[in-house]
């Protein structure tokens, strides 16, 4: 896949015209790629990582601080469509447009140029087997992606960002958040959004030069907003969210699993940092203690099958680590008697009803069958 390289990124590679200490550099669109003039030179501060963990989500304190990079098809922006700006979810700097984004087909936001190339900074990245070209914010230093030469006309640019470090501001709220002097790139006949591009050649996902860097499991162990509330709190955590899985039903409600016949479990979909808690350790030193894996389909005064104990792999690895981890403790002795959780492969997670969704966050001291064992 070709990369969209600036002709400073394209020197460093050639080894003839070296940053000082490796530093970003600003951003150089493609000759036929309009370019838009820098807007203001305001400075957006950055505030300190601590302050930031307190006000950013977990998924948007590693991804623009940590460098990593979310799920794609799972994220706020990938298929958002409101006419507004998108700025630094950091520091609020002006980063780009809706008349400049469009369907990619990879599942994460995807954009023609930025609104001002001067506050989008290009850095090679080497990681993960690949050369690309990282974008970061100027002034908020937050990791945004990565930009590539497979986009669509006239300037060929794709701008693969995570929605993780975007804030969107709607048009009608540009002059109340202090970025009227945009307004008229959203003006009628002013500029329109993009056509969309033609399909990638390698498809979604890692085909796209894009690559998650976060882990997803989809675990079940009884009433799923116990387990949320318990799974929520462990380091490397970035995202919990609670529904339906296991079984053939197209569109499962609350109202038909209940009943048990659906195959369905109440089932907990965790998006964590491998780099912080593996799978393994999930399981492990979390998972296999919050609930009884050893009763079969019950977990305290809860029965039936959508209260079964489950793991619902996304992958062979995961597969195998899930496998490892019940021998462990099966011979271990922790459990008197042996477990049964089941191993059954990712299918469709359907949301559960919003109601659900943190529920104990909503209902201090509401009803739950998990604690943590010794």
């Amino acid at each position: 896949m070709r990369m969209a390289l600036s002709l400073t990124v394209i020197a460093l590679l050639a080894g003839c015209a070296p940053t000082a200490g490796g530093a970003p550099v600003a951003a150089t669109p493609s000759p036929s790629t309009p370019e838009p003039a820098p807007m203001d030179d305001k400075v957006y501060p950055r505030p300190p990582d601590d302050e930031l963990q307190k006000r950013l989500t977990p998924m948007q304190f590693a991804v623009a601080r940590k460098d990593r990079t979310e799920p794609p098809f799972q994220n706020a922006f990938w298929d958002h469509h409101d006419a507004g700006l998108y700025v630094d979810v950091v520091s609020g700097e002006p980063l780009f447009a809706s008349v400049h984004k469009f369907d990619s087909g990879t599942g994460w936001p995807s954009f023609t140029r930025p609104v001002d190339p001067a506050r989008v900074l290009e850095k090679r990245d080497a990681s993960h087997g690949m050369v690309r070209v990282e974008v970061r914010s100027r002034d908020g230093d937050s990791h945004l992606g990565h930009v590539f030469d497979d986009g669509p006309a006239p300037g060929g640019l794709r701008y693969c960002i995570n929605s993780a470090s975007l804030r969107f501001v709607p048009v009608g709220k540009l002059a109340e958040e202090g970025y009227a002097r945009f307004a008229p790139l959203f003006a009628s006949g002013a500029a329109s959004p993009p056509a969309d591009a033609p399909a990638l050649a390698c498809g979604p996902g890692e085909g796209s030069g894009c690559m998650a860097t976060v882990e997803t499991a989809v675990l079940a162990g009884g009433c799923f907003w116990g387990m949320e509330e318990l799974l929520r709190e462990i380091p490397g955590v970035l995202e919990t969210e609670v529904g339906y899985t296991g079984g053939a039903l197209a569109s499962p409600t609350y109202e038909h699993v209940k009943k048990g016949t659906t195959g369905h479990a109440e089932a907990v979909r965790i998006v964590f940092d491998p780099g912080t808690i593996s799978f393994e350790e999930l399981l492990e030193k979390w998972f296999f203690r919050m609930h009884d894996p050893t009763t079969v389909d019950r977990q305290g005064n809860d029965r039936g099958t959508q209260y079964r104990s489950a793991i619902f792999y996304a992958s062979e690895e995961q597969r195998a680590a899930a496998a490892r981890v019940i021998a462990r403790i099966d011979a271990s002795g922790r459990w008197p008697s042996k477990i049964v959780t089941r191993l059954e492969a990712a299918g469709t997670f359907t949301k559960a009803e919003e109601y659900h969704q943190d529920y104990l966050q909503k209902n201090p001291g509401g009803y739950t069958c998990h604690w943590m064992r010794d």
